[in-house]
């Protein structure tokens, strides 16, 4: 591999309008740092797969945290992530000087509705896909 996928799946994040418009730029890997407030987005590979014979087109499996200062709002970014996830075919993304590709986004597991332990804690919406991308 040449590209970080994290790097890349990042830069891509920034870019989806209808994502950015609810949680701005609070959009972070892996976790919510200790002074953000939802509305936010916090990723991270959680594993996945490669194959040998094609090395510049890893899966990364990604777990998407989406938070929310209600279940309405952390879902509302779910839909907003799941949506531009399952429509990136063949996305190029610009990290520095290269250009990769988010060739497709799957969802392994639907949006979970987390629920806060304590009432004043945040509202989250967790969601696992499956990315393939050309690195």
């Amino acid at each position: 591999m040449t590209g970080d996928p994290l790097a890349i799946m990042g830069v891509w994040l920034r870019t989806v309008m209808p994502l950015t418009a609810i949680v701005g730029a609070n959009i972070v890997t892996p976790r919510l740092n200790e002074n953000m407030k939802p509305p936010a987005l916090s990723y991270f590979i959680r594993g996945g797969t490669a194959n040998p014979h094609i090395p510049p087109i890893p899966e990364p499996g990604f777990q998407f945290d989406c938070w929310g200062t209600d279940p309405i709002e952390a879902r509302s970014i779910y839909i907003a992530l799941y949506d531009a996830l399952q429509g990136a075919q063949d996305t190029p993304v610009v990290v520095g000087l290269a250009t990769y590709r988010l060739m497709s986004g799957i969802e392994e597991v639907q949006g979970q509705d987390i629920q806060p332990v304590n009432p004043h804690d945040y509202h989250r919406v967790l969601g696992l896909f499956r990315v393939t991308m050309e690195v």
